[in-house]
């Protein structure tokens, strides 16, 4: 399975004010594993930063005045998202505003057109009612590292969502684990190598035992009229 965890800065928060994409992230995981392809693009978007997404992201109009516009990269965004699953946090925000782009670019196409969307804020709401699920909050509860998160960015986001979804879902916690304990977490799988590098013993039962359990099983036979599972699937005492 091809999953792309991908994020987005923007203009502004309300898509209806006419606010635009000015940054988008996606990392790419395949079978729940990292596979190191990403895909990062800032763009131009035509209009000013609002100076409350300016505070979020730092990203300011005089450097993305120099970057392509979305509909410039879009056939290539088209290309790397292609049939993938998109993880997204708050997904109804960012696929609003990438199927707005598309619009703007005289595509008829969006992005259900194109890929699934697994909402990962719908998913912690589920996890967990009644608690913040902000990704900080997400990021504190499955201890994921956000240091440097001061100011959001899309890759950086992404990677980070990366980590919150595996971990969320059951998987790896950390795109810098390796297999062992990505499954399960470093204490956890030093635990479990431990228990696989020990011996177990095995106790076989001995023949007044093997002839009481007979005895046992024919008794059980006997009361049921012939009748009983271990007798119909072969099973015998002995």
């Amino acid at each position: 399975m091809r999953q792309i965890v991908l994020d987005t800065e923007t203009t502004g928060l309300e898509l209806a004010d006419g606010h635009r994409i000015i940054e988008i992230g996606c990392i790419e995981l395949v079978h729940r594993r990292p596979t190191g392809r990403h895909w990062h693009r800032y763009l131009k978007p035509g209009r000013e930063v609002d100076p409350g997404a300016l505070e979020v992201h730092g990203i300011s109009n005089e450097f993305l005045a120099a970057q392509p516009a979305f509909a410039d990269v879009a056939a290539e965004f088209l290309a790397f998202v292609e049939g993938a699953e998109l993880v997204i946090h708050n997904a109804e925000f960012d696929v609003g505003f990438l199927d707005a782009e598309l619009a703007a670019s005289g595509m008829t196409e969006t992005i259900a057109d194109r890929c699934r969307v697994l909402d990962t804020l719908a998913l912690a709401r589920r996890m967990h009612p009644g608690q913040r699920n902000s990704l900080d909050a997400l990021c504190k509860r499955y201890n994921v590292d956000n240091t440097g998160r001061d100011l959001h960015g899309a890759l950086k986001d992404a990677r980070i969502l990366a980590d919150v979804y595996l971990a969320m879902s059951g998987g790896q916690a950390a795109l810098g684990l390796d297999a062992a304990s990505a499954a399960t977490g470093p204490r956890v799988a030093a635990r479990s190598a431990a228990r696989a590098r020990a011996r177990i013993p095995v106790v076989r039962a001995n023949e007044a035992e093997l002839a009481a359990h007979g005895e046992a099983l024919e008794t059980i036979d006997r009361a049921s009229g012939g009748r009983t599972l271990f007798r119909a699937g072969g099973a015998r005492g002995a």
